[in-house]
């Protein structure tokens, strides 16, 4: 019960005595590290981790103008589209570095958001259990389904918008947005998807993963990448 208690509850508790001291990202995303990376809260009213223990891990930490971003754009979303629930992924270390499997998110500028969905109609938080390694294994065809979950494109091309307005309030832009090329047709089709063509940059190959159960954003620092 202690293990599991420390699991659940431990992220937040490292958050509560993490120092305030501004972060600083270093180098690149697939080549740098981050000072006095911060932990994302496990969870909010309108969204969550993908996993606790990760999150305890410190397998959730970015530089602190992510996390405002992150968190200024989740609270827009619960006046804009207050039914969905979204889901964080995985975002770095705390001090950075190598990131494994992945191939970036090593200067705290980097995160993955599992992907909004709905089940018969109604919104779900994507389910990210040990048996789907954490959501990242499960398998949308090219209309955005997976068994009963449907991807909410609509949710999506929201959490974009909202991120992207935040993060310019915060020093930052997005550089990129990583996401399976044959799902992004139906994103453009969405109400914002036409003005989100145009303002944010997408992958146009694809990557060495699908990218259709989460998709990945690069943040940079308005002044450069970083220092």
């Amino acid at each position: 019960m202690l293990l599991s208690a420390c699991a659940y509850w431990g992220n937040d508790l490292l958050r509560w005595i993490e120092p305030e001291t501004p972060s600083v990202s270093i180098g690149p995303t697939n080549d740098g590290r981050l000072l006095h990376g911060k932990r994302l809260p496990s969870a909010g009213p309108n969204y969550r981790t993908y996993s606790r223990l990760g999150s305890t891990l410190g397998r959730t930490a970015v530089n602190d103008r992510v996390r405002d971003t992150m968190l200024d754009s989740y609270m827009a979303l619960e006046e804009i589209t207050p039914e969905v629930r979204y889901v964080y992924g995985e975002t770095g270390w705390p001090w950075g570095g190598r990131f494994r499997p992945h191939r970036t998110h090593q200067n705290g500028l980097s995160v993955d958001f599992m992907v909004p969905v709905t089940r018969n109609g109604t919104s779900t938080a994507l389910p990210t259990t040990p048996f789907n390694k954490f959501g990242y294994a499960l398998q949308f065809d090219q209309e955005g389904q997976s068994g009963d979950l449907r991807i909410d494109f609509e949710a999506m091309a929201a959490h974009l918008d909202a991120l992207d307005v935040a993060a310019q309030q915060h020093g930052l832009r997005i550089a990129l947005v990583v996401f399976a090329p044959d799902l992004q047709r139906r994103l453009y089709e969405t109400e914002l998807g036409t003005t989100l063509r145009h303002r944010l940059t997408f992958n146009v190959n694809p990557s060495w993963v699908r990218h259709d159960d989460h998709y990945h954003v690069d943040f940079e620092l308005t002044g450069g990448v970083a220092e």
